[in-house]
C-alpha cells in the first residue's frame, strides 16, 4: 500500500479533464458574449425591474418585482454577472496581449465598456478601478463613483477606438458570437457607445461630451459609427437547441401569463397610430372572441396593464410581446442599434455640438426610419407615420419620446433615457407599491445594493449605502439632473 501510494504524479493525476486551468482565447470569449446576451437580457437581469422601471412591461401575475418588492439573491446573482463577466474580459485582454491577438484585446475592452456602463447605470457607485484583482491580494475592492466611472469608460473607448483606427491583430471570427469576426462592426460599435456615454453626461459634463461627440462625428474614416441596420448589436440565439434559447421567449414559453404589455407604452403608440405597434405586441385574445364584450369585429385590439398593479388581472383582457420581441426563441439579445446612434446625433446637433454637417432634422428622420425599418413596418406605412405623427417638430422631446420607443427590449437604456430626460412624462409610480415605499412620487432611481456586497465588502460599501434611500432611491445618478423627484 505504501508503495502504490507514491504521489509522484499527483498533480497530473488530481486535475479533472473537464475543468481545464487554461482555456483556449476563442472559447473564452465566445462564453463571455454568451455570459453577457444571457445573463443581462434575461427576465431576471433585464425585464423584471429595469424594463419595467422604463415602461415597456407590465405584469399579470408574480407582480412583486413591478411593486418594488425585489429578491435579495437576483440582486447578489446580477452583481455576481458582472464581475464574473469583467473577470473573464480582462482575461481575454490578457491572452490578446500575449499572443499578438490585438483583435480580441480590442473586442473585449469594448465589452467590458458596455458591461461597466450598465452595471454604474444600474447600481451608480460601484467598485471598478480596483475591481476583479484577486491576483494582486485585493479582496475587497473599493467603490468608485459614478463621477469618475463615466470619463473612465469614454477613455477606455477612445483607446480602443483609436488602436482599431491603426489596425488590430488576429483573426477573433471564431468566438465572435456577435460580429463573426467583422473588425469594421466593432469599431463602429465602439464609437457608437462613445456617443451614447457623451450624450449621457451631456448635462453634467458638458465639456468632455462635446469634446467627444465632435471628435467622432468630425472624423467619420477614422471614427465610424453604426449607420444601418446591418450594423446592429444583436446577438442572435438557436432556437433549435434548448441550450441557447433567447432567454425572453424561453421564459414565455412557460409563463405564458406573467408578463403583458404596459398601458403607458401601449397608450403612446395607439394615440400616435404608431405601425410598430403590431409587431411590440399582439392583440388581446378576448378580442377575437365572438360574444366576448371586447370582441372587435376581427379587428385587432391592444390593450396594456398597469406597472405595478395591485392586483392580478384577466389575461384574456391584455396584450403580451409580440412574437419579434418575447416569443421568438431564436431571438435576440439587442446591445445596441443603429437608430439610438442617430437619435443621440440629433440630440447633439439640438445642444449645438459640431455634428459633422448633420442637421437635428436630418439625424432624427434616419433614426425613426431605421426603428421603422428594422421592424420592418412596410415603406408606405412608415413614410406616413414619418410625414404624419412622427414629423420632426424640433424639441429634444419629440427626439426622447421616439428614442424611447425604438429602444423597447433594451431595458436599462430606457430606464436611464427616463432617468436622465422624465420621458415618458405621465410614467408613474407602481400603485401596488408597498407601504415603505408610498412617499416616493416617481419610479426607482437605481437598484438595492446586494447583501454580499453589505456583508463581504461592508467597509468599503457602507458609505454608498448610506445615501440610498428604501433601497431603490437616494442619491440620484449622476447624469440625473430631474428636481422634485424622490
Amino acid at each position: 500500500m505504501l508503495i502504490s501510494g507514491c504521489t509522484d504524479s499527483f498533480d497530473d493525476i488530481n486535475k479533472d479533464p473537464d475543468r481545464p486551468a487554461e482555456v483556449p482565447t476563442e472559447n473564452l470569449f465566445a462564453w463571455c458574449l454568451w455570459h453577457i446576451s444571457y445573463r443581462f437580457y434575461d427576465r431576471w437581469y433585464m425585464l423584471d425591474e429595469p424594463a419595467s422601471f422604463a415602461g415597456y412591461v407590465a405584469k399579470m401575475s408574480y407582480i412583486d418585482e413591478a411593486r418594488y418588492q425585489f429578491r435579495p439573491n437576483i440582486q447578489d446573482n446580477s452583481i455576481n454577472y458582472t464581475y464574473r463577466a469583467l473577470n473573464n474580459l480582462r482575461n481575454v485582454q490578457r491572452d490578446g496581449e500575449e499572443n499578438s491577438l490585438s483583435n480580441f484585446t480590442y473586442a473585449a475592452k469594448i465589452l467590458e465598456v458596455k458591461v461597466m456602463q450598465m452595471a454604474t447605470d444600474r447600481w451608480r457607485d460601484i467598485p471598478y478601478s480596483d475591481a476583479v484583482k484577486l491576483p494582486e491580494g485585493v479582496v475587497a475592492p473599493t467603490y468608485d463613483k459614478q463621477e469618475d466611472i463615466y470619463p473612465a469608460l469614454l477613455a477606455l473607448a477612445k483607446e480602443v477606438a483609436d488602436g482599431l483606427a491603426e489596425g488590430g491583430e488576429g483573426d477573433i471570427s471564431s468566438g465572435d458570437l456577435l460580429f463573426h469576426g467583422d473588425m469594421k462592426k466593432w469599431q463602429k460599435f465602439c464609437n457608437s457607445l462613445r456617443l451614447r456615454m457623451a450624450i449621457r453626461i451631456s448635462e453634467v459634463s458638458p465639456a468632455l461630451a462635446k469634446q467627444t461627440v465632435e471628435e467622432i462625428l468630425g472624423n467619420p474614416g477614422k471614427y465610424p459609427v453604426m449607420e444601418t441596420n446591418s450594423d446592429n448589436a444583436f446577438f442572435w440565439w438557436d432556437g433549435d437547441d434548448s441550450n441557447v434559447y433567447e432567454p425572453i421567449g424561453n421564459a414565455y414559453r412557460t409563463r405564458k401569463t406573467e408578463f403583458c404589455a404596459p398601458d403607458l407604452l401601449v397608450d403612446h403608440m395607439l394615440d400616435r397610430e404608431d405601425p410598430r405597434i403590431s409587431v411590440y405586441f399582439t392583440p388581446t385574445p378576448s378580442s377575437s372572441i365572438e360574444g366576448d364584450p371586447d370582441y372587435n369585429d376581427g379587428k385587432p385590439l391592444y390593450r396594456g396593464y398597469i406597472i405595478g398593479a395591485g392586483s392580478n388581472p384577466a389575461a384574456k383582457n391584455y396584450s403580451v410581446w409580440g412574437y419579434r420581441y418575447g416569443q421568438d426563441l431564436g431571438g435576440f439579445s439587442p446591445y445596441m442599434r443603429a437608430a439610438e446612434v442617430y437619435f443621440h446625433i440629433a440630440e447633439a446637433a439640438m445642444l449645438g455640438y459640431n455634428t459633422g454637417g448633420i442637421s437635428a432634422e436630418d439625424a432624427y428622420t434616419k433614426a425613426l426610419s431605421l426603428s421603422l425599418e428594422e421592424n420592418e413596418v412596410d415603406a408606405a406605412d412608415a413614410a406616413a407615420y414619418i410625414a404624419g405623427a412622427g414629423k420632426f417638430a424640433g424639441t429634444k422631446q419629440q427626439i426622447w419620446y421616439e428614442e424611447w420607443v425604438a429602444l423597447f427590449k433594451q431595458g436599462m437604456e430606457g430606464w436611464s433615457l427616463y432617468r436622465r430626460t422624465g420621458v415618458p412624462e405621465n410614467h408613474y409610480i407602481a400603485p401596488g407599491r408597498a407601504t415603505k415605499y408610498s412617499e416616493h412620487n416617481v419610479p426607482p432611481f437605481r437598484s438595492p445594493y446586494p447583501d454580499t456586497e453589505r456583508n463581504l465588502n461592508g467597509a468599503n460599501n457602507a458609505p454608498f449605502n448610506a445615501e440610498v434611500v428604501d433601497d431603490f432611491w437616494g442619491k440620484q445618478m449622476w447624469w440625473d439632473t430631474r428636481t422634485g423627484v424622490y
